[in-house]
């Protein structure tokens, strides 16, 4: 193909970063930057980039072949609309697309439309109606403006105060200008942060890498947000979750986009929360983010500008796109004293003559003096390191920061530090208590060693379990299976109300019931139980139920460990987690090949909240005396009682119709709830709908969904509502499968043709 003149608008290390990429094209004829930076060593215009004509008349006097918008403003003012108009091919998406970007309540309609998950939200244009809204739920809320803020328009919200006081701010005093003239509250997500960086040609999308941003200005997560001071990528462990965000976050905008007529070509940012209850939506962005593009896009190892313009052609689905090995790459931010408020313009930025291996400098807000460059803005550049391991990557970028700060330069000294541990010092000045890990240990052997059996080597007090598996010997093609998982902040509860052993009894249970439905048998478990202070007596607790749960499935509790982490779990809490692997024959693997369309859908009760949906279920009793009755319940059991009663294994309930061949698959209903834990059981092209008259509602989830408000879809993906198993079976069967399961089982639904799943209430 002919080589290409580009036109890069932005002034940003952003844009730098993108300029550095292009340029080193084998495609590129020349490379204009309008306005850039005086750090940039490229071609610069002055061209006026909000007047549209303007651009228009350079483009076809300087034979622009492609343009390459940067930040989001000019996207959402319409500049590629004028473009396109004037016949120039533009990477960037339509005002209408922007609309993602420029206005949040727009995307929160879109989102609903589309199936995307995200949180509870309201949009407001008057104060009163937005307090009264608030102090109706009584709950803390994300306070954002509508529009374009520049990476600032959003108040997170502790208290109903803070929340109300945000209101004020934005609505009635205009703190962010006509961005503030419409605001949305939003439920507050709690988890990680993630975002999901893509390209899209309107047709199909393809991703390139997860990224993760330091709003705050200060170390600790302290301070103001700004826009953003350092950024790492990937971002550890969401690897297995690279599908999920593909197919539930940026493909279903590509196709909405492309169903309202306004195709998606360019970069799709998505803004994800990890939270308990599965990722959910914080935002779109319809660009690259900075400074996540400093370390997204070097990781494009294909031609950067071969693929701006495949997808500008439409032709991304024979492009190949190469990425490179998933080495990390970490970016800090160096900004002037007084950033984000007030930065002072003017002080010197001195740059080594040479920098140190696997660095590289973007640049932003600097100018050129007759000393040299001086500060011209709050960020002044990202530096970036890379490396096979993320703390290797961090000490690579802050080698050459650390020669940059000073003299009125700052930056956070902790970008990516939350992701791994650094050495510790004495552990007693840390805080952590030797001897309360001895007592632990004491406390628990004999709950664990009920457990073994005569194949356990060694367990407890060994660096590893031991297992000898030699009666494995007797399967024809034995596979293992395992689950690892944690109870959650379910473990808030218990420490409120003080009642701990179900916690154990949860957390193997659990995953049980996931090797469950693969058709595998529990063969042993390991666990972890970390907390701010060691407290024997809580350990022991859990570790009994969890004892409890392994000697009723026939499971060893091979060993585990205990930790106290101080530093980490500041707030008193308790974190548990483990591990079971189980065994099974190759050929009763499930779900098996013979579910289709007409297959039952056949539920087994739950015996309550199981370890599910308690971020919005400790939301929803905030406040509310725990120790009160149940409303509605059959037995005389207190609300908090209910929402800790431990997550039921299915195992007992099921074997014998397992064992007859009688399931052809099973959904374990756990985060997600109905919508995104039957599909994973269906093969291709086939989708089910449920009937959720068909059971009784518990009174727990009538009580939670009736106090929360949700809607009764948002309850159905949130909560089991009373159904904590789902087998799928051939009606053939049935009759067999419900003599086999020792309890009382409803059918719920079919297996249909098509994809998804449709929830009827009624």
């Amino acid at each position: 193909m002919n080589k290409l003149n580009v036109l890069l608008i932005g002034s940003g290390a952003r844009e730098h970063t993108m300029a550095n990429a292009i340029s080193a094209s084998p495609l590129l004829r020349r490379l204009v930057v309008a306005p850039g930076n005086d750090g940039m060593d490229v071609e610069r215009s002055d061209l006026d980039v909000n007047n549209h004509i303007q651009v228009a008349d350079f483009c076809s006097s300087e034979e622009i072949d492609l343009v390459v918008v940067g930040p989001e403003t000019p996207l959402v003012d319409g500049l590629v609309d004028a473009l396109s108009s004037a016949g120039v091919k533009c990477f960037g998406p339509t005002a209408g697309v922007a609309k993602l970007e420029g206005s949040k309540s727009f995307t929160r309609d879109f989102a609903a439309k589309h199936n995307i998950p995200g949180p509870q939200w309201q949009a407001f244009t008057n104060s009163a109606e937005a307090i009264a809204w608030v102090k109706r739920l009584d709950k803390p809320f994300v306070v954002k403006a509508d529009g374009l803020a520049a990476g600032k328009g959003v108040t997170v919200c502790d208290t109903v105060d803070e929340t109300v006081n945000a209101i004020t701010s934005m609505l009635d005093l205009s703190e962010f200008g006509e961005a503030s003239k419409t605001i949305l509250l939003e439920e507050r997500l709690v988890g990680e942060e993630v975002s999901v960086f893509g390209i899209s040609d309107g047709k199909d999308v393809v991703m390139l890498s997860t990224a993760q941003d330091h709003k705050r200005a200060f170390d600790g997560d302290k301070g103001p947000n700004t826009g953003g001071m350092g950024c790492i990528s990937p971002v550890p462990g969401t690897k297995k979750l690279e599908k999920v965000f593909v197919d539930r976050f940026l493909k279903p905008v590509v196709a909405g986009m492309a169903e309202a007529g306004t195709p998606y070509v360019g970069t799709i940012y998505a803004g994800v929360m990890l939270t308990e209850d599965g990722p959910k939506l914080i935002e779109y962005n319809c660009r690259f983010g900075d400074p996540e593009a400093q370390i997204v896009i070097p990781k494009v190892k294909s031609d950067f500008l071969e693929l701006l313009w495949a997808a500008t052609n439409g032709e991304l689905a024979s492009y190949d796109l190469e990425l490179a090995d998933r080495s990390y790459a970490v970016s800090v931010t160096v900004a002037a004293e007084g950033y984000p408020a007030s930065p002072i313009k003017g002080l010197d930025v001195k740059i080594p003559e040479v920098l140190p291996v696997d660095t590289s400098i973007f640049f932003a807000g600097v100018s050129q003096s007759e000393q040299g460059l001086v500060t011209a803005g709050g960020r002044v550049l990202s530096v970036v390191g890379t490396a096979n391991d993320l703390p290797g990557a961090v000490e690579t970028a802050y080698e050459l920061a650390d020669m940059i700060v000073g003299n009125g330069l700052f930056m956070r000294q902790d970008i990516g530090h939350n992701h791994y541990e650094r050495p510790a010092s004495a552990y007693e000045r840390a805080g952590v208590s030797i001897d309360a890990g001895a007592e632990t240990t004491e406390r628990i052997a004999a709950s664990v060693k009920s457990t073994h059996t005569d194949a356990v080597v060694s367990g407890l007090g060994a660096f590893g379990g031991v297992l000898d598996v030699s009666e494995l010997k007797d399967y024809e093609s034995p596979l293992l299976v395992s689950s690892t998982d944690g109870v959650g902040t379910k473990t808030m509860l218990a420490a409120e109300v003080g009642i701990w052993e179900g916690i154990g009894q949860d957390l193997v249970n659990h995953c049980i019931n996931d090797v469950l439905v693969q058709g595998a048998k529990p063969l042993f478990f390991m666990d972890t139980v970390a907390s701010q202070v060691l407290e024997p007596e809580v350990v022991g607790q859990i570790v009994d139920g969890m004892a409890q749960s392994c000697r009723a499935s026939g499971c060893v509790l091979l060993g585990g460990e205990t930790a106290e982490m101080g530093d980490l779990l500041t707030t008193g809490g308790v974190d548990v987690s483990g591990t079971l692997v189980g065994v099974l024959e190759r050929k009763d693997l499930l779900p098996t090949n013979n579910i289709q369309p007409g297959h039952l859908l056949v539920g087994l009760a739950s015996s309550g909240l199981h370890t599910n949906g308690y971020t919005l279920a400790r939301k929803t009793v905030s406040g509310v005396d725990l120790e009160m009755s149940l409303p509605g319940a059959k037995t005389d059991v207190s609300l908090g009682e209910a929402l800790l009663a431990p997550h039921r294994s299915y195992l007992p309930a099921l074997s014998r119709a397992m064992n007859a061949g009688l399931v052809d698959g099973m959904a374990h209903i756990t985060g997600g709830g109905f919508y995104e834990n039957v599909p994973r059981v269906l093969p291709e092209n086939c989708g089910a709908v449920i009937d959720t008259t068909s059971w009784t509602v518990p009174a727990l989830f009538e009580f939670l969904v009736s106090t929360s408000g949700v809607s009764a879809d948002e309850a159905y993906r949130v909560f089991n509502m009373g159904v904590g198993m789902v087998a799928i079976i051939d009606p053939v069967n049935f009759s067999k499968f419900e003599d086999a399961v020792d309890e009382t089982v409803k059918v719920i639904g079919s297996v249909t043709a098509g994809e998804g799943v449709i929830c009827n209430h009624g």
